[in-house]
């Protein structure tokens, strides 16, 4: 039986995730900040709580001490933190908020649990990234570069960059960005609108890139910008 770790798991996406791995028959490791909601989210869904704020080293160290081993990792946990800001008037304080989930938590969490994925037969990780973190929609004509989110776009687009580097560096583990779409959360304050899914549509492709033989160092995602299930870096 193989065993995963899905970060930022107590809502949305992540929960969504990792309730279909434990159904595809993996030890799942629900990890959430709040320990009240992780707890309640783990019992919903089948899977094990850990408390885990991404943010923390020494808890990140403690979560991964307490797991004997490892498959999958899912590097889920996200903030966005500046909707509604121009990108001329995002501060300081709030990049550093995005970089300290968005890609130092990554790099946390995904540096405690090498080890462990290093041991597997099949190791693989899946960050959790978007189309706004890629350069070339980006630099593209539409709404999606329109949105102006310096933070979060800047911090997918350096989540993308781990994504590149990791999958060089820990081979044969596979390590992927997955863009699971426009997804109703309350990271986008549960966005309204055409073509907007759910989050049970969001876990979709994250859990087929685990689940299926993907490739390694691959970009994976659907919609406007992708080409032949890939979105350009």
């Amino acid at each position: 039986m193989e065993t995963a770790l899905v970060t930022g798991a107590n809502k949305g996406i992540g929960r969504e995730i990792a309730r279909r791995l434990v159904a595809a028959g993996m030890t799942v490791y629900l990890g959430a900040r709040d320990a009240v909601r992780g707890r309640e989210a783990a019992d919903a869904v089948g899977a094990r709580f850990v408390q885990l704020d991404v943010t923390d080293e020494e808890q990140v160290a403690s979560a991964v001490a307490g797991i004997e081993s490892l498959d999958v990792l899912v590097n889920n946990a996200a903030v966005a933190v500046e909707w509604g800001t121009p990108a001329p008037e995002v501060t300081a304080a709030q990049m550093r908020a995005a970089y300290e989930v968005n890609v130092f938590g990554v790099v946390a969490v995904t540096r405690a649990c090498v080890p462990l994925l290093r041991r597997s037969p099949a190791g693989r990780i899946v960050n959790m990234a978007s189309q706004l973190g890629s350069l070339s929609v980006l630099g593209s004509a539409g709404r999606v570069p329109d949105r102006q989110l310096l933070a979060y776009s800047s911090s997918k687009a350096a989540l993308n960059a781990l994504t590149l580097l990791y999958a060089r560096a820990l081979a044969p583990v596979r390590v992927n960005s997955v863009h699971p779409g426009l997804i109703a959360t309350d990271l986008n304050g549960f966005a309204p609108g055409d073509g907007v899914g759910t989050v049970e549509d969001g876990a979709d492709l994250p859990v087929r890139v685990i689940l299926g033989e993907s490739g390694t160092g691959q970009f994976y995602g659907e919609g406007r910008y992708a080409r032949d299930g890939r979105v350009p870096w």
